[in-house]
């Protein structure tokens, strides 16, 4: 009995965490541009930071997600890539050597389906049974690590996270081709809820293709 009240309260206290996320999400100011087959959503929030998403108009699936926050000294901070290709960073010197380099080295990049999240890492040269990917529910991270001591990353799912969702070891899986690992977390029901009902808000902003138009949510 004693277990299930704790199940219980934990459960309630997970669905407010949920609740109050998409609360803040509503109640940001947005404006909405439909440009060149996706719809892209500028939030701002009452704390001052900022996220632009992308959306392909046919699938609704997520392409992009960045965020932006302000310096200490107010200063516009640069854009944070959380879901699609990473920024390109200037190359510091034109040598051959230096560009062989930065294109030879892997490069992890987030990119969702509607039922995962999903992250693919290129330039990984190594058979399949070289990695171990698993979940560290006690740090709330998914760690990447390979046998031959070549590979290794540690991240966070920060829907997850935002939502205060456990962490669930069974619904990661990953598969390799191509030089190319790709790693998958299925989306649990609550976040697959949160985004049907995001989706339905920013599908009533009333976005052009000539520009932004301010379309504040109360």
């Amino acid at each position: 009995m004693v277990t299930d009240v704790v199940m219980s309260h934990s459960n309630i206290c997970k669905d407010m965490a949920v609740q109050t996320w998409i609360d803040i999400l509503k109640s940001s100011r947005k404006t909405a541009l439909i440009h060149d087959g996706k719809r892209k959503i500028h939030y701002l929030f009452t704390d001052g930071k900022e996220m632009a998403e992308e959306y392909d108009l046919k699938t609704d699936e997520l392409t992009v997600r960045k965020w932006r926050h302000k310096s200490t000294l107010g200063a516009q901070g640069q854009w944070q890539v959380e879901v699609g290709e990473p920024l390109a960073s200037p190359v510091a010197s034109l040598d051959s050597d230096v560009i062989k380099e930065n294109f030879s080295n892997p490069v992890f990049m987030r990119k969702d389906t509607k039922s995962s999240f999903q992250w693919r890492i290129r330039n990984l040269p190594y058979p399949k049974d070289v990695f171990s990917v698993f979940v560290e529910p006690s740090e709330r991270c998914i760690v990447i690590k390979t046998s031959n001591k070549k590979y290794y990353k540690k991240f966070s799912i920060p829907d997850l996270d935002r939502s205060q969702v456990p962490f669930d070891c069974s619904a990661i899986s990953f598969t390799h081709a191509n030089n190319t690992l790709i790693v998958s977390y299925k989306k649990p029901k609550e976040i697959l809820t949160l985004e049907q009902e995001l989706l339905k808000e920013l599908k009533k902003l009333k976005g052009t293709g000539e520009g932004d138009v301010d379309c504040k949510t109360q």
